[in-house]
């Protein structure tokens, strides 16, 4: 859990850093110029494309530095079928990262606190982490019987607000869809749409019951936020937060374990290898001590990194899944709060755990780094 926020804005860009008792534990950078997640466009179909299965795919223009990429086969909408230079609406699902442009869907998806609306849905869905079935079943049934056409996704939120909050808010993103297709009709592709920057709402909304304070660098977000949470100001707010710093650790390829031990990070075009070793070798014969708390540690790189895709993780001297059961549920409860819920998958026949997660938005390596252009990606240097 966060219990502070420290943003720092410049100009389109917005840093944002959650800590819990001093560490950070999650960062996010949103800038207003890039394809963000979430975000709505109308795009330039540039190139058609077969795709694995004999599928179709179309590389799309929408004003980003790389091209973005939409399948013609999509969940709950027919099969597209486009010409090149046609115009279409998408949704960012997936920012660009490394060579990778955005990843584009034409089922929109509006987010609000309490619902989401999915414009061209037709379904009603509860957050299965209300787990009172009964609550569950009225807000179906209310939901069903009070909001608008559409699909409609019913947040955890909902079940501790009045019913006419939810109503309300429904009605807002109604007519923040209206003002995307109004602003479509007479848009040239590519234009942004819609702007989702909200990543500090969802940040101080996902942790407001442990929140206990935001320190920004603008009094425009001052006042912005001031009826909300606690929030401070402050001109040097990363510096004096020591947030440059935190970054450049957690950039770092081995992470020291306060028991002796280490993990080390190797982050691929395929996927993150996650290793523990016992560095000195003075943990031999407490192998479970350093698992736990490499698992723990883990779990929290996981997020701060915002690692993605498969991971796979070796842990310390065990391949048995008597001795790692415990393990892998400190695994799943250190990621039970995880925003891009990654789903931890347990052990492969070789002995590793895998895990599965998100990817939505670019590493904390794809934010601050890039290719070695000397050793062309090897991180190695000739002999």
């Amino acid at each position: 859990m966060i219990d502070k926020i420290v943003v720092e804005e410049k100009g389109s860009v917005k840093k944002i850093a959650g800590l819990c008792d001093g560490n950070l534990v999650e960062f996010v950078v949103s800038d207003k110029n890039n394809a963000g997640e979430g975000d709505i466009f109308i795009g330039k179909i540039v190139k058609k494309i077969k795709t694995a299965n004999n599928h179709e795919g179309y590389f799309v223009n929408i004003g980003d530095e790389k091209e973005a990429f939409i399948n013609a086969t999509e969940r709950d909408l027919e099969d597209l079928r486009a010409n090149e230079g046609q115009d279409i609406i998408v949704q960012v699902i997936q920012e660009k990262r490394a060579e990778k442009g955005a990843k584009l869907s034409r089922f929109l998806q509006l987010a609000g606190q309490y619902v989401v609306f999915c414009p061209y849905g037709c379904e009603i869905q509860i957050s299965s982490k209300i787990a009172d079935e009964e609550k569950r079943d009225k807000l179906f049934e209310w939901a069903s019987d009070n909001l608008g056409e559409g699909g409609w996704i019913v947040r955890t939120d909902a079940a501790v607000v009045d019913f006419d909050k939810i109503l309300a808010e429904s009605k807002e993103l109604e007519n923040v869809f209206a003002d995307i297709i109004g602003k479509a009709k007479n848009a040239k592709a590519p234009e942004k749409l819609f702007c989702r920057d909200n990543a500090l709402n969802e940040m101080i909304n996902r942790n407001i019951s442990f929140l206990q304070r935001v320190v920004v660098n603008s009094h425009l977000l001052e006042d912005e936020l001031k009826e909300k949470v606690d929030v401070e100001y402050d001109p040097k707010a990363f510096e004096n937060a020591g947030i440059d710093e935190m970054i450049g650790a957690a950039l770092a390829k081995v992470v020291k374990l306060k028991c002796g031990g280490r993990i080390i990070i190797e982050e691929t075009k395929a996927f993150v290898a996650i290793d523990v070793d016992s560095g000195d070798g003075c943990l031999q014969g407490n192998v479970g001590l350093l698992n736990k708390e490499a698992a723990e540690e883990i779990a929290r790189q996981i997020i701060l990194r915002n690692l993605s895709g498969k991971i796979v993780i070796d842990f310390a001297g065990i391949t048995d899944f008597k001795f790692l059961r415990n393990i892998i549920e400190t695994l799943n409860n250190g990621l039970a709060d995880d925003p891009m819920k990654a789903n931890v998958l347990g052990l492969t026949r070789a002995g590793n755990v895998e895990i599965i997660r998100s990817r939505r938005r670019p590493t904390l390596a794809d934010l601050f780094t890039e290719e070695c252009a000397s050793c062309r990606g090897t991180g190695r240097v000739e002999k």
